[in-house]
């Protein structure tokens, strides 16, 4: 599968002729042996029974656990109150991470593990043992000012950062393939930490309630007001920034692959170390004076938080580049058109060809139109797997089942491009990413390439396209372009 040396090796890239096809997607594994399925609205749990069910209880069980706690400590009715105001920044923050995970989205199921874990699994640790450190400090020193102190800069970060960390190496171990960078890392970090603020302000907000009915204080004065502004408006960020240090450590492991060990392990222990020195910080900053937290939070949040962003912003962009890398190979041997590199690297260029897959198939059934986005983003996400595939492959060697994992790609990939191809060129040329003329195919197609199960053996590439595809000539190869 490789050619060159060992340390530049590439695996071959498949030559899509006629006499070829049929046996090569005649060697896909079964249908219920694929590791890349189309990802439909509603299937967020595919997972063994067994597994989810233990996981989902195990989770409800923290649930209802730290449900009890913080009813406990607030009351019901600061509870009601804490909870209507933390759920606030929620959907926003969830909403910029999967923002973030756009160009190779992760499934559903891990992200909300993740927020399920941050909020019930982790907020559980960390109540149970910050308040059993503290009560610990207080009777072994006799102070339990200084020990409330200690327990906010050191106990608090080094146990909350390493509970949220958990869910980070769950699925960085058992989800390895979902797992494939620092984005991946930048977005479960953020969903954990998401959680865990949630159920933590739920606390917070609660407590500060309780206490301005106990004062009679209400309005702008009140301590519900305050305590909302530094948590909910000024830092909602605070707790996701801690946690995607530990994110892109893990990230930076899963770039390195197998062959480096040290990386995999270093690079995990250094973000946690990170998250946990940056949380100290924050906690400690109201022991620096009065002016402590606006100088921490000033000098140093909003610039770590800007240099977070940017990573990550940068970290999508080289993913895209990723994309106009890897593709053009099977654009060369023919499975793709020369077009669809460039537009599958363009985040613009992508929405635009789900629009007008819907457009172009809405007419007279709507039902269709949905139909023909749906396998357009599933052709984008397929196509996105395959050069992460490859530039893995590329990097740190192919795996055993390298060529089985292609194979079934480009088997997805030929079932939708009846549909894609068409939309996904003449999206290239709409945003401007293809600046000579190229041919376009006809946008309508009759039908969609795939309605229930997709047969086994495919009809030749110049089948398709209304009986002639203009991007292939010359036995499947792509001619270039004019």
């Amino acid at each position: 599968m490789y050619e060159g040396s060992v340390q530049h090796q590439q695996p071959a890239v498949p030559v899509l002729e006629e006499q070829q096809l049929d046996e090569f997607l005649g060697t896909v594994p079964e249908r219920g042996q694929w590791r890349y399925r189309p990802r439909r609205v509603g299937m967020v749990w595919r997972s063994k029974a067994f597994r989810a069910g233990a996981v989902i209880t195990a989770l409800a069980l923290c649930g209802l656990v730290i449900l009890a706690l913080v009813r406990q400590q607030t009351g019901t009715e600061g509870f009601l109150v804490g909870l209507g105001l933390a759920v606030l920044p929620v959907p926003l923050l969830m909403g910029a991470f999967r923002w973030l995970d756009r160009v190779e989205p992760g499934p559903w199921r891990n992200l909300l593990f993740a927020f399920s874990w941050g909020a019930c699994a982790a907020a559980l640790v960390a109540i149970i043992a910050n308040s059993f450190a503290t009560r610990w400090i207080a009777t072994a020193t006799a102070d339990p000012a200084s020990a409330d102190t200690l327990g906010a800069t050191v106990v608090a970060p080094v146990v909350e950062e390493s509970a949220k960390a958990v869910a980070l190496m769950l699925i960085f171990l058992f989800r390895r393939r979902q797992f494939g960078g620092i984005v991946d890392g930048i977005v479960i970090a953020g969903f954990t930490a998401t959680g865990f603020a949630f159920t933590e302000n739920i606390l917070y907000l609660g407590n500060a309630f309780g206490e301005d009915q106990q004062l009679g204080t209400t309005g702008f004065a009140s301590v519900t007001v305050g305590t909302f502004f530094v948590r909910v408006v000024m830092s909602p960020f605070a707790h996701p920034l801690f946690t995607v240090l530990s994110g892109i450590g893990f990230g930076i492991a899963a770039l390195g692959g197998a062959r480096h060990r040290v990386r995999r392990v270093v690079m995990p222990v250094l973000g946690l170390a990170l998250a946990m020195g940056m949380h100290a910080l924050w906690n400690g900053s109201s022991a620096l004076g009065p002016y402590g937290f606006y100088l921490v939070y000033g000098a140093f949040m909003v610039p770590c938080f800007g240099l977070v962003t940017w990573l990550a912003v940068w970290s999508r962009q080289r993913e895209l580049r990723t994309l106009s890398t890897e593709l053009p190979v099977y654009a060369a041997a023919g499975w793709l058109t020369p077009a669809e590199p460039l537009a599958l690297a363009s985040m613009r260029a992508r929405g635009m060809a789900r629009d007008m897959a819907r457009h172009w198939n809405s007419h007279p059934d709507p039902a269709r139109g949905k139909a023909a986005a749906r396998a357009v983003a599933e052709y984008e996400s397929f196509a996105t797997s395959l050069a992460m595939l490859r530039r893995r492959a590329r990097h740190d060697g192919a795996g055993p089942d390298f060529a089985l994992r292609e194979q079934e790609l480009l088997h997805h990939l030929w079932h939708r491009r009846e549909v894609a191809a068409p939309a996904l060129t003449y999206a290239a040329h709409a945003t401007g990413r293809i600046r000579t003329r190229l041919p376009v195919p006809p946008p309508i197609p009759r039908q969609l390439p795939y309605g229930g199960l997709p047969p086994r053996h495919l009809p030749a590439p110049h089948r398709h396209y209304g009986g002639h595809n203009p991007y292939l000539e010359d036995g499947g190869r792509p001619a270039p372009p004019s």
